[in-house]
């Protein structure tokens, strides 16, 4: 499968001036721009920085962006899964996660992250394939929102939904270990069903094991 990637941009003001959207970007594009120090929910800035541009040296990787001049205040990444996790079984070339998606907290309520992925999916490209995001309630910012984790819920569904991304059931055990987590899909309109039905094999991994254990 060839992952080819078409970039695109947006731009729209906030009080703190003109916001740019723009990707998916290679590293070396990447590397003009400073990193918010406030973009710290998964690991310290300078090492999610260079997770950024490790990422978009992989041929599925992709870097979306939102910058305030030179200097980056949210990204969205996207790339083939983990290999420890289940979605990776199958090595699906046409399966891709929605790794993190993150903005520095005095840029929220601008629209920032549904911004990300709306100019996500401007690439045409992204229709052949599935894309998926593991929502867990313990990687959202509760305390800095001062949200309840229903209200969260809300929140990320709704920023989702602006990439066309839905809640599908699952029995991956970190999902269904709390009700608020989710497991969102896109099913891009060039995948094949062959695919398709990979994926619902993925998302049932454990009833089938279970059934294949009983010889079913």
């Amino acid at each position: 499968m060839e992952h080819t990637k078409t970039q695109y941009s947006e731009t729209f003001d906030s009080k703190y001036g003109p916001i740019i959207v723009e990707g998916p970007l290679l590293p070396d594009q990447l590397s003009r721009y400073t990193f918010d120090e406030g973009l710290n929910a998964f690991r310290p800035p300078a090492k999610q920085f260079e997770a950024l541009q490790s990422i978009a040296a992989f041929e599925e990787g992709r870097i979306i962006i939102a910058r305030n001049q030179e200097n980056i205040i949210g990204y969205v990444t996207y790339l083939h899964p983990d290999p420890l996790e289940r979605w990776s079984e199958g090595n699906m070339e046409d399966l891709i996660e929605l790794g993190a998606i993150e903005v520095v907290p005095k840029f929220r309520g601008f629209r920032v992250g549904s911004r990300l992925l709306q100019i996500s999916m401007q690439d045409e490209y992204m229709e052949n394939y599935i894309i998926i995001s593991n929502e867990y309630y313990w990687h959202w910012d509760l305390k800095g929102t001062r949200l309840s984790i229903w209200d969260y819920r809300k929140v990320m569904e709704k920023m989702m939904a602006a990439g066309g991304l839905t809640p599908a059931p699952t029995d991956d055990p970190e999902i269904i270990s709390h009700p608020a987590n989710c497991l969102m899909v896109r099913i891009g309109k060039n995948v094949p069903q062959e695919s398709v039905e990979q994926f619902d094999h993925l998302r049932f991994l454990t009833r089938h094991q279970y059934r294949k254990a009983r010889g079913e």
